[in-house]
């Protein structure tokens, strides 16, 4: 019997696959892979906050450009010796005021001088002071007011407290002083100490703006610190002088012998006949003594060098002001 054959010897056709309508060829397209959780939150943010990154960026570029900007314009870095020269040359364009010149402006408002009158026949003791630092004057013969002693004051209370030294007013019937601004004015004495050579006058009448001194404790004073003396010596001034510390708790014997003043002050600045009363001060302008003495071995009354000054707080005391 004939068995019917397994395969078929006509070429068989391959069905043709149905056409995929385009819709659905488009929905059967794989899918993008999805971003990461962290990196479409950013998308998100950035997203939402568009404006705000974008004007940051601006900034940021601005920000870039000026300081390349300034980079540019800024001058070369100058060497030590090209810095060195500047300095000097501004220095002789315009030099910087000297520390005496500081202090004197600071004090020059306070500075008074000191004039003691007296007349014909009045009692006193015409000799030389014992401190040599005041300036003096003979008596006249025809009665008139001749000056005694022309000396140095500096006020330390606004309401016309002046120190001076008791030399350049004792045996003087009438007291004059000549503030700053030119005003003139009776003074009396209202304390002395004569131990430390000191007078306290009060002036009648005193300007408008008057300028009081002040005061520093010489606790912290050292030897070689710069001092400045002003005053008026012989009568000239007010008149500057500078130098410095060159001793302290000195002792100082009158020429006569018959005083000797304790815990001075030694200063090399130049003080002369006149000075005596006048402020001695630091750089700040800060009153640390009173000009007091200038020693001389010979008989003239100049200075060599060597002066010295009843320390303020010793001075203060004497006005009745409390210790520093």
């Amino acid at each position: 019997m004939k068995k019917a054959p397994l395969y078929s010897r006509s070429p068989r056709r391959q069905a043709t696959p149905a056409a995929v309508p385009a819709a659905e060829a488009v929905t059967q397209v794989a899918p993008l892979a999805k971003p990461s959780g962290r990196f479409a939150a950013l998308r998100q943010r950035i997203k939402r906050h568009e404006r705000w990154f974008w004007g940051l960026a601006m900034l940021l570029l601005l920000g870039l450009a000026l300081f390349n900007n300034r980079a540019a314009l800024s001058p070369p870095a100058y060497t030590p010796k090209q810095i060195d020269a500047m300095v000097r040359q501004s220095l002789e364009e315009k030099p910087l005021s000297s520390n005496a010149s500081k202090a004197y402006q600071t004090v020059r408002g306070s500075v008074v001088r000191v004039l003691g009158l007296m007349t014909e026949g009045d009692e006193g003791d015409d000799s030389e002071p014992p401190r040599a630092a005041a300036a003096g004057k003979s008596k006249g013969g025809d009665g008139t007011p001749v000056e005694r002693g022309i000396g140095s004051g500096v006020v330390i209370i606004d309401n016309g407290t002046i120190l001076t030294n008791l030399h350049v007013v004792a045996g003087a019937r009438r007291i004059k002083v000549t503030f700053a601004d030119g005003h003139v004015s009776d003074a009396q004495i209202i304390n002395i100490q004569s131990h430390n050579d000191l007078a306290v006058l009060r002036a009648r009448s005193i300007p408008d703006d008057l300028q009081a001194a002040t005061m520093r404790s010489t606790a912290d004073l050292l030897p070689g610190d710069e001092v400045t003396a002003v005053g008026f010596p012989f009568g000239i001034g007010p008149s500057v002088s500078s130098g410095v510390v060159s001793g302290l708790k000195r002792e100082f014997n009158s020429p006569d012998g018959q005083q000797t003043i304790t815990n001075m002050i030694q200063f090399d600045a130049a003080a002369n006949p006149g000075n005596s009363g006048g402020p001695l001060v630091t750089n700040d302008g800060a009153v640390v003594g009173i000009v007091t003495a200038i020693l001389n071995p010979s008989r003239q009354r100049t200075f060599i060098g060597i002066g010295f000054a009843v320390p303020i707080e010793n001075a203060a005391a004497g006005a009745g002001m409390p210790p520093f």
